[in-house]
């Protein structure tokens, strides 16, 4: 069976039609720029032109980079205009995409449902927490298998500021931090994570999962297992499409 997922990210859109057998991609993805800003006309431009690239005309998966709630409604917009928030986000996409059924979910939850089923958390039970490190830091929480949603943990505070201002992918490369100095980021954000929710395993996801022989092994003082995203940055895609085919 395949679906269609896109990942909306602060950097980019990003997606293909999914082979929800295998939990791959089972076309090479196409990705845009993100807008900038990023308001929802913007976004939902680019969208139908990575859904568009494909002439797909079945159900579509999204993710969105916030909370979602009922399936639909956008309640926080860190990394893309404020103008999202309180909008119907499914409405909005299937307007757009010609009245094709939508799936709007977090993005970092979409993730986690893709890396739970298909990935580097397939089988584990007890708190499992992913992490996808990117524009900011997205979160997923698994209890025994089941997803607590939109727990948005990126915004935490660290050292008075929200972590992901400090320990994102992005803040690395704002503050041109070498990859020692950006671990020791990551691992003060770990620490505060695990102090408060105790997990069995930490899945490190994102477009630095790709690197992460640049940085795992610099991690020290964490009791959790700490393994990267298998399914990396087409976790996000892959999720969409999952919860998409729910609605099928």
């Amino acid at each position: 069976m395949q679906i269609f997922g896109v990942d909306i990210g602060g950097s980019g859109i990003k997606g293909a039609p999914v082979d929800l057998d295998r939990g791959g991609l089972a076309q090479e993805r196409c990705k845009v720029l993100t807008p900038h800003p990023a308001t929802p006309d913007g976004v939902a431009d680019g969208v139908k032109q990575v859904v568009d690239h494909f002439g797909w005309t079945g159900p579509v998966g999204l993710t969105f980079p916030g909370v979602v709630t009922g399936g639909a409604t956008v309640r926080t917009a860190a990394n893309v205009d404020k103008s999202w928030i309180d909008t119907d986000a499914r409405a909005l996409f299937s307007g757009r995409l010609g009245g094709l059924p939508v799936t709007v979910v977090n993005d970092a939850d979409a993730a986690g449902v893709a890396e739970m089923e298909f990935g580097a958390g397939r089988g584990r039970g007890g708190t499992v927490i992913l992490l996808t490190f990117g524009t900011g830091i997205g979160s997923a929480v698994f209890v025994d298998g089941a997803l607590i949603p939109n727990t948005e943990l990126g915004h935490l505070e660290l050292h008075g500021h929200d972590a992901e201002k400090r320990a994102s992918s992005k803040a690395k490369e704002d503050h041109d931090l070498s990859w020692e100095r950006w671990a020791h980021r990551v691992q003060q954000y770990l620490a505060h994570v695990e102090m408060l929710f105790s997990p069995d395993l930490f899945i490190v996801g994102g477009g630095v999962s790709r690197k992460a022989d640049k940085f795992l092994h610099l991690l020290d003082g964490i009791k959790a297992e700490i393994v990267p995203a298998q399914l990396q940055n087409n976790a996000g895609i892959v999720g969409a499409a999952m919860r998409a085919a729910q609605q099928v």
